[in-house]
């Protein structure tokens, strides 16, 4: 592996009878964003935990740049929970400090840190307010500067979008590409599967414990079958339904996308359209992961989350 590469190597966890994850494998390279993705109780939190040393795993092995995790690589990973991991009453500067002196920077380090990162979030007129007065958003905001206030070598976020409005997403989309861009591995959890598509290198998707899938979009879609876009304005509801080979992903008046099993023929579908009136568009389409993640999680849930 490269250096500052971060490798969960077959981890498991169990709680009785409960098989939180099962021999979860991947790995975030330098300067990779990795977006983490699987329904509630899949195993996400777990796995981000045990990576923290949180928990302990019951089998495997978390490394960074090729060496178990230890108290001192701890100290070096940035890590946003997905519960509010701040003390309430304490003033925005005053935790930030306090957080980076704990990391192991000097006093004129931390207070600089903390106000770069104050700026850099938008939180330069709060920073004196306790977190508690602040919105949900802000509160979100401060616990990202949290995670990098101490300049970590590895990035473990875990939900960090949730509860921000579209700007504070672009802010933070714009961190973490410019943290990656310095060399670091960030990971994170989402549920927003646009945004995880747009901003991610590669992609894993975690069911009931165990990794399904890895790799870029592109990779994890190679295998899906044809999807065609078909434009037909005078074309009745339900006319692809019945072509053989052909399945109905969406439909709308005067638009339907469909998805072709490998013996079916386009031409026919092309031709089943023009039979209704004029074509305006007729392409091919790439899955979404908004979609490869449905069919990946199609089978019976469960696990922790």
């Amino acid at each position: 592996m490269p250096d500052n590469t971060l490798e969960i190597d077959a981890i498991s966890k169990r709680y009785g009878d409960v098989v939180a994850l099962d021999a979860v494998t991947f790995d975030v390279r330098p300067g990779e964003l990795f977006g983490f993705v699987g329904s509630n109780g899949a195993g996400k939190t777990t796995t981000m935990r045990i990576a923290l040393g949180v928990l302990a795993a019951d089998s495997g092995e978390v490394r960074f740049d090729g060496h178990p995790i230890t108290h001192e690589t701890r100290t070096h990973i940035g890590y946003m929970p997905e519960e509010r991991g701040l003390y309430p009453k304490m003033k925005v500067l005053d935790q930030l400090v306090y957080l980076a002196e704990l990391h192991g920077l000097s006093a004129n380090q931390a207070h600089k840190s903390a106000e770069d990162w104050i700026t850099r979030l938008g939180l330069a007129e709060r920073r004196g307010d306790p977190v508690e007065k602040l919105s949900l958003g802000n509160q979100q905001r401060v616990q990202l500067a949290a995670a990098l206030v101490h300049d970590p070598a590895v990035l473990v976020l875990d939900e960090p979008f949730s509860g921000l409005d579209p700007i504070a997403v672009d802010v933070m989309s714009e961190v973490l590409r410019e943290k990656a861009a310095t060399g670091v591995p960030v990971v994170f959890s989402s549920h927003q599967l646009d945004l995880v598509e747009r901003l991610c290198d590669r992609v894993g998707i975690i069911r009931s414990g165990r990794m399904v899938a890895c790799g870029t979009v592109a990779e994890l879609t190679a295998d899906a079958g044809v999807q065609l876009v078909v434009s037909a304005p005078h074309a009745p509801e339900g006319w692809a339904r019945s072509l053989p080979g052909v399945r109905v992903l969406s439909e709308r008046p005067g638009s339907t996308i469909v998805e072709l099993d490998p013996s079916a023929d386009d031409q026919a579908v092309l031709a089943a359209a023009l039979s209704t009136g004029p074509v305006n568009e007729f392409s091919r389409r790439r899955p979404t992961l908004t979609e490869l993640f449905r069919t990946a999680v199609t089978d019976k849930p469960g696990g922790t989350r």
